[in-house]
């Protein structure tokens, strides 16, 4: 689940013109604690090949099968365009495209990076060298947030020129269409009462998101604003420990932790705020749901956050920082005009910029130049 899903499967699908395209979408095991998109990618008429090798974390013997795979994969289908998505994928994808004649065009998509903050500085200095390896040997990069390509041009990945922003493209209607009866059907299957605020966080329950610091934050929220209730959609391996943190917190009453969700549209619906608390994003899928949804966010200024929530569709605040957090809660769990007046304008700003034709035309432009740039040499 998360951007990287959710573009390639519109990015392999019947959207995009099947008189110009014939796509294949070539995809790995699940990472413990993982959910699948693949019924999205049904849905949407993806032609999809399995690689079970192609997993996380590294292992080098199973990193090598999967590359093999990969380039019988390639070579069979003898593709125009190979275009990666993740930094497992796209190492190993990339270079599988190198095993094919004539060599095609390559692009690969950063929704994001661990090059720093993630791990200590010797892994993170051998994955530098590894993607401006890489980098090298892709015809075109592509960031989905501008921060992201800062972050990349400044860490010495790939010069800027190599680099084009797209930001993520999702079918976003059907949240756009949530009524006020999807509202107070879903509030009341939950047990709401009309004054309560609800925050939603979605996600994977990881230490990235820093869902430690949003239990923190909406405690001492909580003590200031009693109505407010937080509901936790998504699942992970920290999820019994951050059970554990909110009964210490006294809040177990007031967070629900739901697990995963095919159907988004009743949780937003039945959502007051969207809420995200990550030390480091891409470009924010939840947020942009919520936002299609109405819904305004407090979220931390991280990565490409910002340029999905800004002052007026929400409310930023630094990284690691429950007491600003929880100021934030609290402002705006009391303040009902200044969360519609928000939350209207993040769902035209969400439809306007995060739609997914947009994302086609987008790509689709890119690859017509960098198929008309190879026949040309």
């Amino acid at each position: 689940m998360g951007g990287p899903a959710h573009q390639a499967a519109f990015l392999s699908g019947r959207r995009m013109d099947p008189a110009r395209y014939e796509c294949v979408l070539v995809h790995g095991s699940l990472a413990p604690g993982e959910e699948s998109l693949a019924e999205l990618c049904h849905d949407e008429g993806a032609t999809t090949n399995f690689v079970s090798t192609l997993r996380q974390p590294v292992e080098p013997l199973q990193d090598l099968r999967a590359l093999a795979k990969l380039s019988r994969i390639a070579r069979n289908f003898e593709p125009h365009i190979i275009h990666t998505h993740t930094a497992k994928a796209g190492f190993l994808g990339r270079q599988a495209a190198l095993a094919v004649r004539p060599r095609p065009s390559i692009v690969h998509t950063y929704h994001g990076h661990v090059l720093e903050g993630y791990f200590g500085a010797a892994k993170s200095g051998l994955y530098r060298r590894l993607e401006r390896l890489m980098a090298r040997r892709s015809d075109h990069l592509i960031g989905v947030s501008q921060a992201t390509v800062g972050d990349l041009v400044r860490l010495g990945v790939a010069p800027q020129e190599k680099f084009s922003v797209v930001p993520l493209g999702l079918d976003l209607a059907p949240l756009a269409e949530a009524d006020d009866g999807l509202r107070a059907g879903e509030r009341e299957a939950m047990g709401l009462n009309a004054g309560d605020v609800l925050c939603i966080f979605v996600g994977r329950v990881v230490p990235i998101k820093r869902l430690d610091v949003l239990l923190d934050a909406f405690a001492a929220a909580r003590k200031a604003e009693g109505r407010l209730k937080l509901a936790i959609v998504g699942d992970g391996d920290l999820r019994p420990e951050l059970e554990k943190q909110a009964a210490e917190l006294g809040i177990s009453e007031a967070v629900r932790f739901l697990g995963y969700k095919s159907e988004l549209k009743p949780m937003f619906a039945a959502a007051d705020l969207a809420v995200l608390s990550s030390d480091n994003e891409g470009t924010p899928v939840s947020l942009i749901e919520a936002a299609a949804a109405g819904r305004p966010a407090v979220a931390t200024d991280v990565g490409g956050v910002s340029e999905v929530v800004d002052d007026g569709t929400g409310v930023l605040v630094p990284a690691a920082d429950p007491d600003a957090f929880a100021e934030a809660l609290v402002e705006l769990a009391r303040d009902p005009e200044a969360r519609q007046r928000m939350g209207t304008a993040a769902k035209q700003r969400a439809l306007a910029r995060f739609g997914v034709d947009r994302l086609l035309a987008d790509i689709d432009s890119l690859y017509t130049e960098l198929v008309a740039a190879r026949a040309a040499a």
